[in-house]
């Protein structure tokens, strides 16, 4: 049965504020999915440790199937809207545990596909890129050091529930995933202004992988040193370069047309 909450000083309520704070959601090993939709995305073998929702959603909708699964607090509408991230709150949030996966298992993958990130700072271009990896079958991602956290709620609303269907490794050491890489035989490639090929050029559909670069600096020059080759994405109006996101959409779904569309005789 669902657990009435109205006091600001009970430990659940004080504990959501807490957790708006990065130390303490590594510290628990947990984040926070808000929203109608986001929670709604929560597989049914994901860990969630409980679901707190406001008394007006409590009263609209039916919450006997969120009971089933986990501990249910009904919060007073003030007190939900104060715990939630989001300006206009939908009266739903559920504390989740976190996935680990497998890095050797994702590494023998069958033409493996991978994209890596080089200290991705903005949170909704990450969220913007997990959607789209997401979108495209990337089989993992990997966030290095200095990066944007995974679990900021700006990051987690803008994968749009995409955190729940693709594995990401955060603070990942480029230098040693690219020596993993190598010694699988998968290529890495860079996009960078200084490319001579265009990705089209590529056999993509065998394993591969691409890292990109920070939204304001593009890859530094030891990152970029890291790879086999440079690609460019083909820019003829006057623009100097492209949004990370936008580019990593460019790489990735230039993947998907190879492994997709037929080739022609």
């Amino acid at each position: 049965m669902a657990k009435y909450i109205e006091s600001a000083q009970n430990r659940l309520v004080k504990r959501l504020h807490g957790l708006k704070l990065r130390k303490n959601r590594e510290k628990e090993q947990v984040f926070v999915a808000e929203g109608i939709r986001f929670v709604g995305e929560i597989p049914k073998d994901w860990p969630v440790e409980c679901y707190v929702v406001s008394a007006s959603y409590a009263a609209e909708y039916d919450i006997t199937e969120l009971e089933k699964r986990a501990e249910v607090y009904v919060l007073t509408d003030h007190l939900f809207a104060d715990v939630a991230e989001t300006e206009n709150p939908q009266g739903i949030m559920a504390i989740c545990g976190r996935k680990e996966y497998d890095l050797a298992e994702m590494l023998e993958k069958k033409n493996a596909f991978f994209l890596m990130t080089e200290e991705m700072n903005d949170p909704g271009n990450l969220g913007t890129v997990i959607r789209t990896a997401d979108a495209c079958a990337v089989d993992a991602i990997f966030l290095s050091k200095g990066s944007v956290d995974l679990y900021n709620p700006k990051t987690l609303r803008a994968t749009m529930g995409s955190v729940f269907h693709i594995p990401v490794f955060q603070n990942v050491s480029l230098d040693e995933m690219a020596t993993e890489l190598r010694e699988k035989g998968i290529p890495l490639y860079a996009a960078h202004l200084q490319g001579r090929q265009y990705p089209y050029s590529l056999n993509l559909r065998r394993a591969c992988a691409f890292l990109i670069g920070n939204e304001a600096r593009g890859l530094s020059e030891e990152a970029a040193a890291l790879c086999d080759s440079y690609v460019k994405i083909p820019m003829p109006g006057q623009a100097e370069s492209l949004n990370a996101s936008v580019a990593a959409a460019v790489l990735l779904y230039e993947v998907v047309r190879q492994r997709l569309i037929p080739r022609q005789n």
